[in-house]
């Protein structure tokens, strides 16, 4: 532990760490600004890890864990799939597949007021953005930006939804494209929606279609980039 909090911040990215691991040490980064993202915890100058996983970085400057679980631990700014369980007077009600249910105010829209208020049926499919995530209390959401825009946020018709490991799905997210992603959209036309809380929603033309893509990724969490752009030919084969 003492070791670790007196070592540079770069030294334990892209390191497994475990839960009390002392990652990063503020007193040592002077005049840095750094955002906390899931998997990490502050107490005073010591950054420590909340959960098993690799500590990953992305410019400018923030830092999480990642790790392939099932269960989804809400984080601001996180972009995920909700499905609409009730509507209140102030607030829609949104499994996200977490230990709480969010909730989703319902002037949280682009230009929205009192008199625009949307309805959603139960069981509607909304792609939203986390805006708050504390400890103890119900997430907050939002359909849309950071700039108020709605963007790509809201509901999400048609097509088919499942789940997946939040492992799998920032994979799905990361850059250069996934080897999957890149394999099929060179041979398919679709749509595809990756909440970062185990969700992801596929539409296309064609049912077929639609079946082909969720097989490849469900298939594609354990295999290698050249595994999987093999594993997409196979598929692609039975409905030529």
């Amino acid at each position: 532990m003492e070791n670790k909090q007196s070592s540079s911040p770069a030294s334990f990215v892209d390191s497994t760490v475990v839960p009390g691991d002392v990652v990063l040490d503020l007193s040592s980064m002077t005049n840095q600004t750094i955002k906390l993202g899931g998997g990490l915890r502050q107490d005073c100058d010591a950054i420590s890890a909340t959960k098993a996983g690799t500590l990953r970085f992305s410019k400018p400057n923030k830092y999480w864990i990642e790790s392939s679980q099932k269960r989804y631990v809400p984080c601001v700014e996180d972009t995920i799939l909700g499905i609409v369980v009730d509507s209140k007077a102030d607030n829609f009600l949104i499994d996200i597949k977490g230990p709480a249910m969010g909730f989703l105010p319902v002037l949280a829209f682009e230009g929205g007021t009192r008199r625009n208020i949307p309805k959603f049926e139960v069981g509607t499919l909304l792609y939203l953005r986390v805006v708050k995530a504390n400890f103890g209390m119900n997430p907050e959401l939002s359909c849309t930006d950071a700039s108020g825009k709605a963007a790509e946020f809201g509901p999400l018709k048609d097509g088919y939804m499942f789940e997946t490991s939040t492992g799998l799905l920032r994979k799905l997210l990361s850059s250069p494209a996934c080897p999957v992603l890149e394999a099929l959209g060179k041979k398919l036309s679709f749509e595809i929606a990756v909440g970062l809380n185990g969700r992801v929603w596929v539409n296309a033309a064609s049912p077929d279609t639609i079946v082909v893509v969720a097989n490849a990724i469900m298939n594609s969490e354990c295999l290698s980039g050249a595994q999987q752009i093999i594993m997409v030919d196979h598929l692609l084969k039975n409905i030529q």
